[in-house]
Parts: structure tokens; C-alpha cells; sequence
């Protein structure tokens, strides 16, 4: 993968106290290239997330920040050289998420009720949307939940699929996930299900964009139609919350799994975002939903909000990355 290289910040330009204390923290990360480039464009287009970025990096092992690189390595390229209006569709993203916040705060619930809120809020309107599509692959790096979670998906659930599996993403999205699944020697067939030509068509592009040589099967498909397939994998990442009936869309997934089909179910609680309708209060009430739905549970993770610890996102009512592998009952 050739990615084109331009300079990054100038570090002579730094003035004020706040710009040199970047300096010194963006010292830290010369060795992890990518992860560098990446923060340097970050902290100058978000000069004031510098502390929350200092903080959420400062404790990383070795590990882990060769992991953020290699994670580091893709956005960058899917940012190309647009990386200045991503780092600061990311800051903007940052301003909305507070704003939903401040509003879960004050009443308890989310904002919005229906899809058809979120589609005449939200979806329907393309400036805003692709705002908010570049500002959460950011959050890939920044947001410690959403770096755990891919981690958790390549090295627990790819790494335990069988040789020769068929796989399937129900919205894709930025690609990133269907990409390590296509990048995966043991996979047989990749497919990804998207209900928008846009989305699919930004999907495709992104998978070019990083560099893979045969390209998954893309399909204009809604899942509530029942198709007829079934897959040895199915990824529904951050999906769930967007539902306004999320356990109907549970029991419309059970079928696409093969006898020997796991689902990679991953979905944050207590995490207003513009489009977010479906909430539960605990990790618990959300993995016993999924049970409910007519799935079996055999592994499970629960990834904080960036800064935070699990006990204490649990008191605050704090954002939880909650991750499932599930087999159909």
C-alpha cells in the first residue's frame, strides 16, 4: 500500500505553552509512524482535545501502540490527503456527541424515537452525514471502546473462524471490519449488505482505497426481506442502537447463521449519538436481550469510554462497548 507523504506539523511554529506540550507528547510517538501522523493532524486541527488524546494514549503498552499503528496505518490511508478536513470533521463529531450527551443527562433517554426522525435529522441530509461518517472512522484511533473492539474482532473473533468460512457485514460502513475479514487467508467468501446504493458504493471505494486485490460482494440487500443465505459469520457492528426494533431485527439475523455460524454483535450502551434510538442500562440487560432473541452467547467483552473504567462507566451511566459472539440457539 503506497501512501503519499506530505510534511506534517511544523513543531518551529508552536508558540504557547498548550503547542509545546503537544511537541513533547507527540515526541512520544515517533517511533509508531503512522499513530504519529495521525495525532500530529489531530492535535492541530483539535488543540483542546490534546489533553483527553495525552491521557487515553499515555498508559498504552508497547502492544497496544504497535496495534493503534497498524489500526493508524488504514485510516490514514482512507484519509489520504484529506487527513486535515477528517481530523476536523472528528472535532465537530466530538461537539454533537456533547451536545446528545448533555441531553441524555437531563432527561435519561436519547433524543430521537423513530427512524424516520433520524432519517429526516440525520441521514437524509449529505453534508451532515459525511461529517459524521469521517469523524467516527477517527474514533477508531481516539476512542479507546472502538480501538478495544476492532482489536477484540481480529485477534478473538476472526482468528477463531474455521478454514474456508463464508462471511457476511450488514452495513458496512467505513469498510474496516470487512476488510480484515477479506484480508483473512483462511475466509472462502466475503459479503457485505448494505441498504443504500451511497453506502455501498463509499464502501467499495474505501475497500480499494486500502489496497485489496478481489473485492467482497456488495449487494443492495435488506435483511428484513429474508434472504434466503445463510453464513458461517455475521458482523452486525454498531447497528443494533440504530434500530427502532431491535429485537425483531435479532430474530430476522438468527437464520442467516449456518450450523456453524457465529454473529459478531457489537453495540455501545448509554451513548447518545444524533442517530442512536435503541438503549439499554447495563451490559447485562443488553446481553440478556440478545438471549431473549434466540441467540446463545459464548464469549462476550465490555470496553469503557475513553479515561474511564468499567466500574465506574457502569455507575455514571457512562458509554460501554458491549461485544457478543452468539450462535443461534
Amino acid at each position: 500500500m503506497t501512501i503519499a507523504l506530505s510534511n506534517v506539523v511544523a513543531y518551529t511554529s508552536f508558540t504557547s505553552s498548550a503547542q509545546v506540550w503537544a511537541f513533547m507528547m507527540l515526541s512520544d510517538y515517533t517511533e509508531h509512524k503512522n499513530l504519529h501522523w495521525m495525532l500530529s493532524a489531530q492535535i492541530e486541527a483539535f488543540p483542546a482535545h490534546k489533553s483527553f488524546l495525552d491521557r487515553r494514549l499515555r498508559n498504552i503498552s508497547r502492544a497496544g501502540l504497535a496495534n493503534l499503528d497498524d489500526i493508524a496505518l488504514h485510516v490514514r490511508a482512507l484519509t489520504g490527503d484529506d487527513v486535515a478536513r477528517f481530523a476536523a470533521d472528528y472535532a465537530w463529531l466530538c461537539g454533537e456527541q456533547m451536545e446528545e450527551e448533555l441531553n441524555f443527562r437531563r432527561t435519561g433517554r436519547y433524543r430521537l424515537n423513530t427512524f424516520n426522525e433520524a432519517l429526516e435529522q440525520v441521514y437524509s441530509n449529505k453534508e451532515y452525514m459525511t461529517r459524521y461518517m469521517n469523524g467516527l472512522l477517527m474514533t477508531q484511533l481516539w476512542w479507546a471502546n472502538h480501538t478495544a473492539v476492532m482489536d477484540y474482532y481480529r485477534s478473538t473473533f476472526l482468528a477463531r473462524m474455521p478454514q474456508g468460512y463464508s462471511h457476511l457485514e450488514i452495513g458496512p460502513g467505513h469498510g474496516l471490519f470487512l476488510y480484515f475479514a477479506a484480508s483473512d487467508p483462511k475466509v472462502g467468501s466475503v459479503t457485505g449488505w448494505d441498504i443504500s446504493e451511497a453506502s455501498i458504493s463509499l464502501t467499495k471505494d474505501a475497500l480499494q482505497t486500502l489496497g485489496l486485490e478481489k473485492l467482497p460482494e456488495l449487494k443492495l440487500q435488506n435483511f428484513f426481506d429474508s434472504p434466503q443465505e445463510t453464513f458461517d459469520s455475521v458482523v452486525f457492528s454498531e447497528v443494533l442502537e440504530h434500530m427502532e426494533q431491535p429485537r425483531e431485527a435479532l430474530e430476522y439475523i438468527r437464520p442467516l447463521l449456518s450450523d456453524r455460524g457465529r454473529l459478531f454483535l457489537n453495540m455501545p450502551i448509554n451513548s447518545p449519538a444524533p442517530d442512536h434510538l435503541f438503549n439499554m442500562d447495563t451490559p447485562e440487560d443488553l446481553h440478556a436481550f440478545v438471549e431473549n432473541a434466540g441467540f446463545k452467547i459464548v464469549d462476550h467483552a465490555y470496553y469503557p469510554a475513553t479515561n474511564q473504567t468499567l466500574e465506574a462507566s457502569r455507575r455514571k451511566k457512562l458509554t460501554i462497548s458491549c461485544v457478543f459472539i452468539a450462535t443461534a440457539r
